[in-house]
């Protein structure tokens, strides 16, 4: 077992299971410094005043509200069953009918090809009998709960096999953009599960434990919507000395 620890104001500890699977666990904690900030709640749209409760005042979390498109999605898949229906009639009466085997066997491949097809959209279409437009209100959580020990606890498995299909990189970006969520840091762990064992992506988690020390301090101190690193310094980001340091 090989464990990396960085003593830093944000701990982060990297922890290396070598049976039956290598593990890296990031957990990360930190003193007040690191604390996230929770500014008042902020209506999403600009210049509303919007306040959305439930029945009880109590303000709500989420809505869901079903798609104004889903009638006319059941009505297609309506249709196309109707017809799906006939052109299968047609090719039965048509199979029942052949007066050659050559005949009977080119009808028959396109009947299979039709059932390939008609099972092919069916699949998709399924996706759209009820299309839902989900809706957060994040701002009304600190209204939700009084204090930081209220918010659960909340594990992240991220799962990668080899490093070479699965760029450590791209795992790497994937857990620090996650350890820098707006939530409570003593409440928040990340495991990285690494079915290949791959040294190189063990190594590359030591590298983001260093890292990350400076990362999550900077994206909520400057409060950073995109976490991700490798996103953030491929967008048009704010430049400053601090962003540069950082890159380098």
């Amino acid at each position: 077992m090989c464990k990396v620890k960085d003593t830093s104001e944000s701990r982060i500890f990297v922890e290396l299971i070598s049976h039956p699977h290598k593990l890296c666990v990031i957990e990360h904690s930190s003193c007040e410094a690191l604390k996230p900030t929770y500014e008042e709640p902020q209506s999403k749209m600009k210049g509303s005043t919007e306040k959305i409760t439930t029945g009880n005042d109590h303000p709500l979390l989420n809505t869901v509200k079903v798609h104004r498109r889903t009638p006319l999605n059941r009505m297609f898949a309506a249709v196309y069953l109707a017809g799906a229906l006939a052109l299968f009639y047609h090719h039965a009466c048509t199979l029942l009918n052949s007066t050659t085997i050559s005949f009977f066997l080119i009808r028959f491949s396109f009947l299979i090809i039709d059932i390939v097809l008609v099972f092919m959209r069916s699949t998709t279409q399924s996706f759209r009998m009820r299309l839902v437009i989900h809706r957060e209100f994040s701002e009304n959580l600190k209204l939700v709960l009084q204090n930081f020990g209220e918010f659960p606890g909340l594990n992240v498995f991220i799962c990668a096999a080899d490093p070479y299909k699965e760029p450590p990189l791209g795992v790497v970006n994937t857990a620090l953009s996650v350890m820098a969520y707006e939530y409570p840091t003593e409440k928040i762990s990340v495991y990285v599960s690494d079915d290949g064992g791959s040294e190189l992506t063990l190594f590359a988690f030591m590298e983001a434990a260093k890292f990350a020390s400076y990362w999550l301090h900077f994206c909520r101190e400057k409060k950073i919507e995109e976490r991700c690193p490798e996103a953030y310094f491929k967008s048009n980001y704010a430049y400053c000395s601090e962003t540069e340091d950082i890159k380098v």
